[in-house]
């Protein structure tokens, strides 16, 4: 009792002690392990962005519409007159919020796995970069949590370098969802978007382009190394057009997350998926994790398998408008090369064998 009550003056005085910390001196008696608190809260942050990401937008473009079928038609008719004036934002630029990036939430969401990021060269503040991400895997935990916010630190490893992740245009259709992306400087994957960031926008800027995209999804399981990039040689173009430094970034253990059931090609099942891959803009992978409340039951927790993400030495590109296909044939050879030697000089350090390749396909 007088534990409570020193913790309770404490606080009514003004020790600098924060509420948490005084709660945190209680007994045992009082308060749960804290490791066991920690462990809570991350598994809540990871699937509060699951479940944002997965409906989110789906469920407040039905509540919108079901607000015009009640009393609160005119919070959702002035809304929607809103979402209309504002729908080209997304495209330039975004409304980038320091404050969400740096949601404590965020640093929960980290530890979970946990997610690292590793910077291996310095970037130049005066000059625009296309970082391209891989492998995808199934929700891209690495890309978003290192470019989509700061709990690893981005903005200190990469002063003066403003990240921006780009994702399906779709997204930013959806209401209430489209502005909790742009808060964290994710933009939409497509032209217009791209173009404003990397010649409108000044120089220190950074497009995160994950460019296996939904087709790489398909493939990724836990130990497999591949990547989709043979064919994928529009972000080469784009990064010549506007005279944009290509960066390869892998994420060791991104494949680890989840385990996916994976479809032979020729099946029906496959051809489904590719079919609704092309309609929805992503794919419908059959996935699972662990469960909420029991490690060992299947659920969509992600296994907290430790996700590392290592930005490599950017390419110096020059700037040249109409670029022949040849020209853009070598820089994407050069990306592969180097992308290539990243894996191979940081894989043993991240649990793999001598004898692991990554398959480019």
């Amino acid at each position: 009792m007088k534990t409570i009550l020193a913790a309770y003056s404490g606080v009514l005085k003004g020790t600098g002690s924060s509420i948490l910390s005084a709660l945190q001196d209680l007994p045992v008696v009082f308060w749960p392990c804290r490791s066991k608190m920690e462990k809570h809260l991350q598994v809540i942050s990871v699937l509060q962005w699951v479940i944002s990401f997965l409906a989110m937008g789906v469920a407040c473009t039905l509540l919108l519409i079901y607000m015009f079928c009640t009393d609160c038609w005119l919070i959702a008719a002035i809304y929607t007159a809103w979402l209309i004036i504002d729908w080209n934002t997304p495209k330039q630029g975004g409304r980038r919020s320091s404050w969400v990036r740096n949601w404590t939430v965020w640093t929960y969401f980290r530890d979970y796995f946990p997610i690292r990021l590793i910077k291996t060269h310095n970037l130049l503040p005066s000059r625009n970069y296309i970082f391209g991400y891989h492998p995808h895997g199934i929700f891209c935990f690495g890309a978003f949590c290192n470019f989509g916010t700061e709990a690893t630190g981005f903005s200190k490893k990469f002063p003066g370098i403003r990240p921006s992740l780009a994702t399906l245009a779709g997204n930013f259709r959806l209401p209430v969802l489209r502005d909790y992306l742009m808060s964290g400087g994710i933009c939409p994957v497509n032209r217009h978007s791209i173009d404003y960031l990397l010649s409108r926008n000044g120089t220190g800027n950074a497009v995160v382009i994950v460019v296996g995209g939904a087709a790489e999804s398909l493939h990724c399981t836990p130990g497999m190394n591949a990547v989709t990039l043979k064919n994928r040689k529009g972000f080469v173009k784009l990064a010549l057009q506007k005279g944009s430094d290509l960066v390869p970034v892998y994420s060791f253990g991104e494949n680890d997350a989840y385990k996916q059931v994976i479809f032979e090609e020729g099946t029906w099942w496959r051809a489904l998926q590719k079919r609704l891959q092309k309609i929805l803009g992503f794919a419908p992978c059959l996935f699972h994790g662990c469960g909420l409340f029991f490690g060992n039951s299947w659920g969509i927790v992600p296994f907290c398998n430790p996700i590392t993400t290592i930005v490599g030495e950017p390419i110096t590109v020059p700037k040249i408008e109409d670029p022949t296909e040849e020209i853009v044939n070598l820089y994407h050879a050069m990306y592969i090369k180097s992308l290539q030697c990243l894996f191979d000089k940081y894989k043993t350090r991240f649990g793999l064998k001598e004898s692991d390749v990554l398959y480019i396909q």
